[in-house]
């Protein structure tokens, strides 16, 4: 008899241990395929199996988890009993997998053994002769370190995207179209050109695996590598597992992006045969290894899938782009040569804070990489309101006085390199009349002619050297504004590349 069998026969309430004998039977979209169930918890389907695939491993089922609803919480019946000895419950081994240790020694401090199942507890320990596994959270945690979750077998439900909202994407057959993404490949497959080309650029390596002749125009796949050590440093640095980023500045949102390691905000412009390629959409992933990834995280199938048929290192975090050409003189027929040169984006960069000067008044400002002073005069201040016709729904209000102000910057700063940004981010629209319980909306505005902030613009050809800036939008007007200086640079020199 073995000591699951022994361990059910046993004239004991099995529920008060939360390993119910009932429910054995039942299972669920996330059940293991093949699973042999050994008892439930009775609440939210927790069940607990063995996986033939696994010999005599006990695992944890929750239905009501997202993504992962399996883990391994025992090597063994016999070890599941130790750990059972020490933890009172089945609840502390389910729900270990998310907990760290202080977290486990606060839950086993607030659920001492009831009478019940301190009863429970003593037969198993005489029937068996057994001690308490007194390190059962090391053991649980090094046990799930080790195994790998996606060598679990599960039914077709479980891809049934109707059962399971966290469905894993099953990859289809490798194909590239030219209106296609990495998600989708709607039209016709291209055809793949492998091209291996490795280089280096903004010091990280780049790697053009192949390029697909399309009827369209061109596809051409972009990978670039980076080290998990300086990653994972970056993402601690800035705490970015934690997805609030409302404790973030505008500048550290700025630094961050400058500092992002996949951080890939390119143009690639391709000459095929001599013609340059009018480059029409693109779409990307990131692959982050195990090593950077959270607790409870899953990969991107897609990424992986990627990845993989390239043949390219699981162990390495990846920005991947994907990016289409449209055919104009050239076209695939005969492909002669291909170039891509790689340019960077403008990055922008904070200056100077300063409140709004007076008429007349002017105001150094330091570039904050060059060291360069610019001297920038206030021509005009004037407080100004958006006409209410620009706004749509009739059942809000919305805030449209805003301060505009002209001024002349001594050296000029042609093209968008320089402009001004309200810090504040305005007040946002609020409901006419509205019912005292519902909610205001959700959205700010706070943006008057540009697409990340208030920002500088030319006022006409005859005055070339007078800009002007608008604060973000209030209700009523605002006296002081702060202002930052943004330069706006190309951090990265462009490079051309030769495919074929």
């Amino acid at each position: 008899m073995t000591h699951y069998q022994k361990f059910r026969n046993l004239k004991i309430d099995h529920s008060a241990i939360g390993l119910e004998r009932n429910g054995t039977e039942e299972h669920y979209f996330c059940t293991p395929k093949g699973a042999r169930i050994i008892g439930s918890a009775g609440v939210d389907g927790i069940h607990y199996c063995t996986i033939p695939e696994f010999g005599e491993m006990i695992f944890a089922v929750s239905p009501m988890n997202f993504g992962e609803y399996v883990h391994p919480i025992a090597r063994n019946f016999e070890d599941l009993l130790r750990m059972l000895l020490f933890c009172v419950d089945m609840a502390a081994l389910e729900q270990c997998y998310a907990w760290d240790e202080e977290q486990f020694k606060a839950f086993m401090s607030d659920c001492p053994a009831t009478e019940e199942q301190q009863v429970v507890l003593d037969t198993i320990r005489e029937e068996f002769c057994l001690e308490p596994m007194e390190d059962a959270f090391a053991y649980v945690k090094a046990l799930q370190a080790e195994f790998d979750l996606s060598e679990i077998p599960y039914t077709e439900d479980y891809y049934d995207i109707d059962m399971n909202p966290a469905a894993p994407v099953t990859p289809a057959e490798w194909k590239v179209t030219y209106d296609g993404g990495f998600r989708s490949n709607e039209g016709n497959a291209g055809f793949e050109i492998t091209i291996g080309k490795t280089f280096f650029w903004g010091g990280q390596k780049w790697y053009v695996p192949a390029v697909y002749i399309c009827d369209k125009g061109l596809v051409i796949d972009y990978f670039m590598e980076s080290d998990p050590v300086q990653v994972k440093a970056f993402i601690n640095k800035w705490d970015l597992y934690n997805e609030d980023c409302s404790h973030y500045t505008k500048e550290q949102m700025e630094q961050i992006q400058r500092e992002h390691p996949l951080n890939v905000s390119f143009h690639g412009k391709v000459t095929f045969n001599g013609e340059l390629m009018q480059s029409e959409h693109g779409c990307g992933l990131t692959w982050l290894p195990n090593s950077c990834l959270p607790e409870n995280s899953c990969h991107d199938p897609e990424a992986k899938y990627a990845l993989e048929h390239y043949g390219l290192d699981l162990n390495r975090a990846w920005s991947i782009n994907r990016w289409s050409y449209r055919w104009g003189k050239a076209n695939g027929l005969n492909v002669q040569s291909i170039t891509v040169r790689m340019e960077r984006n403008h990055e922008n960069i904070a200056g100077k804070h300063f409140n709004t000067p007076s008429v007349g008044e002017s105001i150094l400002l330091n570039h904050p990489l060059t060291g360069q002073t610019y001297t920038l005069t206030v021509h005009e201040i004037e407080q100004k309101e958006l006409d209410a016709a620009v706004f749509r729904d009739p059942s809000m209000e919305y805030p449209s006085c805003f301060t505009a102000m002209s001024y002349s910057l001594e050296p000029d700063i042609t093209g968008r390199g320089f402009m001004l940004q309200d810090c504040a981010e305005g007040d946002r629209p609020r409901q006419k009349t509205r019912d005292p319980n519902a909610a205001y909306a959700a959205a700010a505005i706070g943006i008057i002619g540009g697409a990340d902030g208030p920002t500088a613009i030319i006022l006409g050809q005859n005055t070339p050297k007078l800009h002007a800036a608008c604060s973000a939008l209030h209700f009523e007007p605002v006296d002081e504004v702060e202002w930052r200086a943004i330069f706006s640079e190309k951090l990265v020199d462009d490079v051309e590349v030769v495919l074929i």
